[in-house]
């Protein structure tokens, strides 16, 4: 591609340069999947949450505690 600037680009230029570069993205997605798919890292984030323990204060009240200190 001999155009430097986007604003030089013609429109399939354009294209070929956002095509391009989307499927440089989803390859280092797949690389930081470790090739788990979509299901299987969904999964791992619901067994891997850390919920409170009842009674603990809510976000929102250690905001305002900090706050207001």
């Amino acid at each position: 591609m001999a155009t430097e600037r986007v604003g030089d680009m013609t429109i399939e230029e354009l294209k070929a340069v956002i095509h391009e570069t989307v499927k440089e993205r989803e390859k280092g997605i797949r690389k930081l999947g470790g090739g788990r798919s979509v299901k299987e890292i969904n999964e791992s984030i619901r067994q891997h949450r850390w919920t409170p323990p009842p009674g603990s204060k809510s976000s929102l009240e250690l905001l305002r505690e900090d706050r207001d200190r």
